[in-house]
């Protein structure tokens, strides 16, 4: 019962995910805009590709629900001050239309104050500033089953479980990084998925 309330009472939140370093906030998105001029299009295609790339990247470290209306209601120079670096391949351009694969890398520290000022609730902070831990996203298709699964695992193996956050059959999980190890093999052993991407550990069941 009491794992039941938690999920209720978590279950408004968004589920984000682990170390925010420059690979986890790089995205690329394929843009391809019509306009009256050629300039206008290009300028529209760049601040399309970085309000989606802002999105799907700080989305891995927020409040979703949060964070999308306050992206939609930034203003260009406000995301733009976000932006570390970008990089064009493949663009083509007529007199109306502009087309490119634009990729960016969102600035950590800018995008962590940003997110403060906006209130969406985030952890860029936490992880980064605390190496002894790691968090683990994990997706569960019963979600009860797989909870219970998770923590009697990490009981065996001594392993203390802190969850960071909740939605419905998503969860948010920080683990000591002296038990990475283990904890990646206990879960293997029993049946377990998972895949690291950008030092995040991904498990699903």
């Amino acid at each position: 019962m009491k794992l039941l309330k938690l999920f209720l009472f978590m279950g408004v939140f968004v589920s984000a995910l682990s170390v925010a370093n420059a690979a986890g906030l790089t995205d690329t998105v394929s843009v391809n805009i019509t306009s009256d001029t050629a300039a206008n299009a290009k300028n529209m295609a760049f601040d399309e590709a970085r309000r989606q790339i802002i999105t799907d990247t700080l989305s891995q470290y927020s409040n979703v629900e949060q964070l999308k209306p306050a992206v939609a209601s930034a203003t260009n120079t406000e995301l733009t001050n976000m932006i570390a670096s970008s990089s064009i391949a493949g663009e083509k351009q007529s007199n109306t239309t502009y087309s490119a694969d634009i990729t960016m890398t969102v600035d950590r520290e800018a995008a962590k104050n940003w997110l403060t000022e906006k209130n969406v609730q985030n952890w860029l902070t936490d992880a980064d500033n605390n190496k002894d831990v790691f968090l683990v996203q994990v997706i569960m298709s019963d979600k009860i089953a797989g909870w219970m699964n998770l923590q009697q695992l990490a009981r065996a193996d001594g392993i203390e479980i802190g969850t960071k956050y909740i939605n419905g059959n998503q969860v948010t999980v920080e683990i000591p990084s002296a038990k990475r190890g283990s904890f990646t093999i206990a879960i293997r052993e029993n049946g377990w998925r998972y895949s690291n991407q950008d030092g995040i550990l991904r498990i699903w069941k």
